[in-house]
């Protein structure tokens, strides 16, 4: 019994220190390493580490000098970044100096993820960064802002900020088209962003597009007295036939905003308000829009009108507001308004269709411009394409009242 115990324990041994031995020879294979984590962005994450590398493409002097600035030709196109590997841009700060009128609807943006041939961000640059007719206006929101004053907005100049967050795997490419008829005499930039040894793969792409739809067809000729508010407001409208549309877009994402611009150039006799165009949102393909809302100030946050103007808040509000006082036509002229859906985007998993009345069941014929931000899964679907500089340039502000007193 003895002998039985000691043959056990060396067999016991023998197999302990094998498996140390191969143990030593054979590392243990090392643990995964843990998926990449971005923390977010607000106060509460700033005391966690982040992950990446911080860096910037910017217009600064290689010479060491002031001249921190790019000039464009007529035509020419200019890549303000141009980056390879993985990262995210979160802040692109931009100031452009032309003599051109409405330059900042000559000046295009375009973004480019991953090599793709065709953007995903296509849009005149001042509209992009909140304000649209070739304008600049002094105004703030948490994913964009422009900051003027003084000379500088008499003159159309304004620092112009964009804190969207841009994802991209592979490389990102941002150009700065010219197709204005006069030199840039300076564009200014910074392209803040992040690198990183890789993506997660289940990050949507930023994608930005403007339309524009001058005039909007009216649903009734607006041409004589009879046609009058209580008249107006029996129009009916539930399939969103003629509506404005903001955005299509196909994939899987979700809607996260837009700036809307409107030159009111059709009013119902003796009533110049704009608004009361119901917003209309199809996802997925649904043929009557499960999203309506209740009038244009109202998607927009607002109520009863627009009565105070100019009105910066950070998800929603006016960043460029026409007249306001007590006359006979207060709402008429050039209005740029933002929605941004941080808090609540639209989520699709086919395909979305953001639309919106212009007027109460399309009575208005009217010119109305967008921006629309979402994102998305890639391939998205092709862009329309952006209309010429002659179709995007605004109405001259006195062809304009002319237009609003015909029917006014």
């Amino acid at each position: 019994m003895a002998n039985l115990r000691r043959r056990f324990l060396a067999r016991s041994l023998a197999c302990l220190f094998t498996g140390l031995s191969v143990g030593a020879k054979q590392p243990a294979a090392a643990a995964p390493a843990p998926p990449l984590s971005l923390p977010g962005t607000s106060l509460g994450d700033l005391m966690r580490p982040r992950m990446g590398r911080r860096r910037r493409a910017s217009s600064w002097d290689r010479s060491g000098r002031n001249a921190d600035r790019l000039q464009l030709a007529p035509g020419e196109t200019v890549s303000i970044a141009d980056i390879r590997g993985a990262g995210c841009i979160r802040h692109i700060w931009m100031t452009i100096a032309s003599n051109e009128p409405a330059y900042l609807r000559r000046i295009v943006l375009r973004a480019y993820w991953d090599g793709e041939d065709e953007p995903s961000v296509e849009t005149p640059v001042g509209d992009f960064f909140g304000v649209g007719h070739g304008r600049v206006s002094n105004f703030w929101s948490l994913p964009l802002n422009m900051v003027t004053g003084g000379r500088p907005e008499q003159e159309n100049r304004a620092a112009m900020n964009c804190w969207f967050p841009m994802p991209f795997a592979r490389s990102a490419r941002i150009t700065v088209q010219n197709e204005g008829k006069e030199q840039v005499r300076a564009l200014y930039f910074y392209v803040d962003y992040e690198e990183y040894d890789q993506l997660p793969n289940d990050f949507l792409r930023f994608h930005a597009q403007w339309r524009r739809q001058y005039p909007t067809p009216p649903s009734v000729q607006i041409v004589d007295r009879s046609l009058n508010f209580a008249k107006v407001n029996e129009l009916v409208n539930l399939d969103g036939r003629g509506n404005y549309v903001i955005l299509e877009a196909e994939g899987r994402g979700h809607y996260v905003g837009c700036v809307l611009s409107i030159d009111h150039i059709n009013p119902i006799p003796n009533f110049g308000w704009f608004g009361e165009g119901d917003d209309m949102i199809f996802i997925d393909g649904e043929p009557t829009p499960s999203l309506v809302g209740t009038g244009t100030e109202d998607y927009f946050c607002a109520a009863w009108g627009y009565p105070h103007g100019h009105n910066s808040m950070p998800y929603h509000g006016i960043s460029l507001a026409g007249p306001t006082d007590d006359s006979a036509a207060p709402y008429s002229g050039k209005w740029t308004m933002y929605r941004f859906h941080i808090e609540d985007p639209i989520m699709f998993t086919r395909s979305i269709k953001v639309t919106i009345e212009h007027g109460h069941g399309n009575c208005h014929a009217n010119d109305y411009s967008s921006v629309a931000y979402w994102y998305q899964t890639e391939p998205h679907a092709k862009f329309p394409p952006l209309p010429p500089v002659e179709q995007r340039l605004p109405i001259p502000d006195r062809e304009s009242l002319r237009q609003y007193w015909k029917t006014f």
